[in-house]
């Protein structure tokens, strides 16, 4: 079992020995035995907090380099007018205190969630119309988690 410890930045294509792919429910766990994409199996031992991101890499102690993907999981896609529109939703919506992911494509804007019936009703009272499907969940990481930035604040 290859037991992955350490979070590491990008790395090349050809140093990926291979990928693991989670819903969003496991890639918030720090300690998880798991099976790569090939069958392999692994253990998790990582720091407890923060979630792992869709494209993060892992090292296992052996030196292994493993990509994380986001897996297909049943997901509610509530389309609205980009702007004012799509701001009023992702408000309420959070103001729920519910994971979502915000997005926008050639259609509308979107915020995606885990099914749940009262969000449901709530946006499209907002105007959104709603997708059922499976799609990955990578939603947002809040303002007060540990998310990288690709710049250094001074403080």
């Amino acid at each position: 079992m290859l037991e992955l410890t350490q979070r590491i930045g990008p790395v090349e294509t050809s140093e990926i020995h291979d990928h693991l792919t989670l819903p969003f429910e496991l890639r918030m766990r720090g300690r998880l035995r798991a099976k790569t994409d090939t069958g392999y199996d692994v253990g998790l031992f990582l720091d407890r907090g923060p979630v792992l991101r869709e494209g993060e890499f892992l090292q296992a102690q052996s030196g292994e380099v493993i990509r994380i993907r986001a897996a297909d999981e049943p997901v509610v896609t509530a389309r609205i007018e980009p702007g004012l529109p799509l701001a009023r939703l992702c408000y309420h919506l959070g103001n729920r205190h519910v994971a979502l992911q915000i997005g926008s494509d050639e259609q509308a804007g979107w915020v995606r969630f885990p099914p749940d019936h009262v969000l449901e009703e709530l946006a499209e009272r907002l105007g959104a119309t709603l997708e059922h499907h499976r799609a990955p969940f990578d939603p947002e990481p809040g303002a007060y988690s540990e998310k990288k930035h690709d710049h250094a604040h001074a403080h």
